[in-house]
Order: C-alpha cells, then structure tokens, then sequence
C-alpha cells in the first residue's frame, strides 16, 4: 500500500510517501522554492517523493493531509468570538483566506493533486488525520519500540497543544490532551518573542541564549503566568498573553512584568533577556518532565516516543532523559509540521495493519530527500563554473580530514539530503571543534548569526562515552550532553553542555569514514557539524546551490560527490554575498 502525505498551509510544508510501511521519500518544500519554513503547497516535494519511487500520484492508494480545517476553523472562530471586539482587525484579515483556501481544503487540495494524475475520486482517497494524531503517530511508528508511551507537543493543531497518548503495535490512541488557548509551545513562543526573535524558527535562538543567563524569573512565571498541576497538566493567565487576538504575542502587562518593552530585532541583547530566557527554559522543562511522569504512570510503559515543536528543544530532552523515568526515549527528528506529514502517511498505513518495525528505527537515518549521482553532480557543477578535482572516495576522505584538521571549513554534500531541521552529514558544513577560535568564525563570517549561538559536534558512536556524558546514541542531534573534555572548546556551550550527534557506519557509512581519519589524524574522533545554509536560508539541496552557498559563504573547501573544490582555485567573480537579503 502506497500513501503520501501531506502538511501545509502554516508553516514547514511538506510531503512524505510510505510503502507498506517503509518510509520511501520526504522532503520539505523549503528545499525547493528557497523560503525557508514554506507554508505553500508542496508540488515540487510531492513531485521528488513519487519520483523517488517511480510511481505517478494514480498509483498512490490514499493521500493523508496532516490536520483537519473544519475543526481549526471552529477553534479559530471560537476564540475570536470569545475576545471580541478584540482581534477584529486580525479576524478582518484572516477570514477572506479561510473562506477562499483554507475551510474549503478538500476542494483546494484536489485541485492542487490533478495536477499530478488523472484519476478523480479524491472522495475515497482523500484523507484527513488530526494534527497531534499525526504528530504521535510520527513519534510511535517509525521508532524502534514494540509498545511505548507518546508525548506530543506543539504551539496548536486544531485544539490540541499537547498529548499523551500509548501505542502498541499498529495501535495508536490519545488518552489525554490540553487544548488552546493554554499552550506550552505558545507559552515558549511568547518569550521567544519578546526576546527579539521570530515565532516558529527563533525559538532555538532562545533556549541557545538561556544557558547565559539565570532563571531569576521562574518563580515569578509560576507565580503569574502559568498554574503548573502536579501531573503536568498547565493553565495559562491569559491576562498577560496578546496570541488569542492575533495582534501580538505579549501585551503592556507582560511587559511590566518583565521590566520592559519587547527586545527589537538588531537591539542589544543585555544580561535581562538573558535571565528571562533561562527562566522560560526551566519552567518549560518542569512542565516536560512532569508530563513525563505522568505518561509512565498512567501507561505503564518503559519507552517514550516524542514529536512537536517542543520536542526539538534538545536541552528539555537532555533534561527528560537523565530524569531516568522511562528507560529509553525516540524523538522524531523531524519534530514539527513537516514531520506531520510522515506521521499522516504512517497513520494511513499502520490502519491497514503495515508497520516497518525495525531493530533501530525506520527513519533511515532521515537520509530520505534527493540526491545526485556523479554524472549529476559534474555536469551541475560545470553550469555553475566551478572549478574541480574528481578523486577516489579513499583520496576524497583524506583531504577532507586534513582540510579539517588543518583548521579549514569544509561543506560537506554527500547522498540524499536530510529531512527534517538538522544537518547530519549529508548536507554539513564541518569545521575543528579543537580549535577555540572555531565558533567565533563560522558565526560571523560562515553561517552570519548571532555570536552566542553554539555550534554541535558530531562523534563517532563509540566514543561517544569518552567525550560527552551521554549513556544512550544521539544519531539525530536531538540531545545535550554534558561536555566531559577540554580538548573541543568550539562545540562546548558556555554551560559545558553540547547538542550531541552520534555516528556509525550503518547510518551513514561516508561520514563515518571522515570522522575516522580525522581521529586517526588527531586522536579526536569529534569534528563539529552545522547545517549547509547561511542565516535566513534553508538547507542547500542542489549541487548548484552548494557551490553558490560555498562561494557566498567563509568555507574554504568544498567535498560534493567525488569532487573536491579549493576556494582559492575558484573564480573570483562568482563570489557573492549570498546571504544578504534573506529572512531571519
């Protein structure tokens, strides 16, 4: 049975095909038309998935949207009601596209999906999951657990903000929910913004800049904000909170609360957003941890399965997994909307009874996007007028390794590209974690973001031990660990902490392989990782637009196939400052 899935519409399209419950493709759109978190339509993602499995979209036996817009529209229409006459000026802007696209989604979508076939009972085949069933059923299905506990967590679906829920099997059910307008993804948000940064992608801005700070606020957010119960259960005081109008996220009482107005962007940081970041991380961990406790109390499960936005805050899951409540966690790597696509397609087919229950987990090492053969990759490159050496695989590593270890940037474009928020090695920019000096430079002159951001490190599996204090594989970058080594000051947060990625060759046989010479090189088997982009632009995802990135960007090497490109050796005149003028 061959399902797509699809989410759109909000933020991080996406679309994601399963076969017999195998996951085949996914890609988030992003990749595609180079606005990053993209909320259109995915046709060209939708495209590469049926592509990939040399099907056509009359050869898909259900398409799965990740939500249901009946039930938002009710929930948005409530809340607007409920606060009248404030956010009329919001629901005055955002009804004319409800009416037009979004209420009327199965029209909209079967227009969008004749584009790709001929057949038309899209009736039968159309489908719609639940926004935080779709997020479970991402979190559940594809980990590696026979029976586990879920927790989803998110900003809002339809009226859901978070979950618990139980899966065993093909069997999914949600026990539990807290619905809208109390949010813990919301209530993250709200200090995301007030910091300065933007709602739904500055939110890991926040909690890299809650490490410097203290949480002097907490116990006054417990105190105003949020009514936290014993089971993880939250009300918020929406005295404080602008969301539910739409005008804005806090409003003037939140703002004496705090001691001031909301940071503008390109303001100074000072040490009170500081504070107040690291205030909103600690609560937001106790609200986690105790939701938590309550899912392996009431489900009696020893594994956990997370997914949501707020499942990508490393540190809460860092946090989570030395609490030792249940014995081992799976996050979806592809935590928000996107994933929501694959949750959708996975829902469809586990309702069939197909389930890929594998040793590890059926991610794929979320390797599930395009990639490019040889041949592919050369003619691209020569369009572009780039200048290159093709080598063995064998030389390609060695360079590589000592490109690395000599302190240079090398961007590293190896395979299918990855789904989900993170570069793992497969579209990677890799720099010397030994080095101090490291950080300072790729967040100025590479990546061109904010000097506090941290940087991750990627290390072989089995030495994970020796360098961080992490009991259990992070394959997915989705955990902080403490740091238990001076030797790599430049993936070391100012809080001896880091965002640990784990590597072993079943995974990513290539990547293994360089963090190999690179130990062998320099007795560290550490080597830090970042995304391929710039600030403000998505991963890269074409051979041509790594070489552009590589060109417009600090790096001064460049492994792409088999192709070995020097900066130097470049010409000049296809430098360019590619990261100027795109969105934060």
């Amino acid at each position: 049975m061959k399902v797509l899935g699809i989410s759109a519409y909000y933020h991080d399209s996406a679309a994601a095909l399963v076969t017999d419950g195998r996951v085949v493709a996914a890609a988030q759109q992003e990749r595609y038309s180079r606005r990053k978190h993209d909320a259109g339509f995915p046709a060209e993602a939708i495209r590469f998935c049926l592509e990939s499995a040399g099907a056509s979209l009359d050869d898909i036996d259900r398409v799965v949207f990740y939500e249901k817009p009946f039930l938002k529209f009710e929930r948005l229409l409530e809340t607007y009601l409920a606060v009248a006459p404030r956010g009329l000026v919001s629901f005055a802007t955002a009804m004319p596209q409800w009416l037009r696209e979004k209420l009327f989604q199965r029209e909209h979508l079967g227009r969008e999906l004749r584009a790709f076939g001929q057949r038309r009972d899209w009736a039968r085949r159309l489908l719609f999951a639940e926004h935080h069933l779709s997020h479970a059923a991402s979190a559940f299905f594809p980990s590696p657990f026979v029976e586990a506990a879920i927790l989803t967590m998110d900003g809002v679906g339809e009226w859901a903000t978070a979950a618990l829920g139980r899966g065993s099997g093909n069997h999914l059910e949600l026990l539990r929910e807290i619905h809208f307008p109390h949010s813990l993804g919301l209530f993250y948000s709200v200090f995301t913004s007030y910091c300065g940064f933007r709602v739904n992608s500055g939110e890991y801005k926040l909690m890299g800049l809650a490490a410097f700070g203290e949480p002097r606020f907490a116990g006054l957010i417990r105190e105003r904000l949020i009514d936290i119960k014993p089971d993880g259960s939250f009300r918020l005081n929406l005295d404080y909170f602008g969301y539910c109008t739409g005008l804005r996220m806090t409003n003037a009482k939140f703002h004496a609360l705090f001691g001031g107005a909301p940071r503008a962007p390109g303001e100074e940081i000072t040490q009170r957003h500081k504070d107040v970041a690291a205030s909103a991380q600690a609560v937001l961990e106790e609200v986690v941890v105790r939701m938590a406790r309550t899912a392996a109390r009431q489900t009696g499960a020893r594994n956990l399965c997370l997914a949501g936005g707020v499942a990508l805050n490393c540190v809460a899951m860092g946090r989570l997994l030395g609490e030792g409540i249940f014995e081992r966690l799976w996050i979806q790597p592809a935590s928000g909307d996107a994933g929501g696509a694959l949750g959708a397609a996975l829902l469809a087919g586990a309702d069939n009874g197909n389930r890929a229950l594998l040793e590890d987990d059926a991610m794929g090492g979320v390797f599930l996007g395009p990639g490019f053969d040889q041949s592919e990759i050369e003619r691209r490159l020569r369009e572009s007028g780039a200048r290159f050496s093709v080598l063995e695989e064998a030389e390609l590593i060695r360079r590589s390794a000592e490109s690395i270890a000599a302190g240079r940037v090398l961007g590293w474009f190896q395979g299918r590209m990855e789904f989900g928020p993170r570069g793992l090695g497969a579209r990677s920019i890799l720099a010397d974690p030994r080095r101090a000096e490291t950080k300072d430079r790729l967040n100025r002159e590479v990546k061109h973001r904010e000097s506090f951001r941290p940087f991750a490190p990627a290390v072989l599996a089995e030495h994970a031990g020796e360098w961080f204090d992490l009991p259990v594989p992070s394959p997915y970058m989705l955990l902080a660990a403490r740091v238990t080594r001076p030797e790599i000051p430049a993936v070391t947060h100012v809080d001896g902490t880091a965002r640990v990625q784990t590597v072993d060759g079943s995974r990513n046989p290539l990547f293994a392989r360089l963090l190999a010479a690179f130990h062998a090189l320099t007795g560290c088997p550490v080597v830090l990782n970042t995304s391929f982009n710039v600030r403000g632009d998505p991963l890269v995802c074409t051979p041509g637009q790594a070489f552009r990135c590589f060109m417009g960007a600090g790096m001064d090497v460049l492994a792409i196939g088999r192709c070995f490109l020097e900066k130097d050796e470049q010409d000049p005149a296809l430098t360019t400052d590619y990261w100027r003028g795109l969105a934060d």
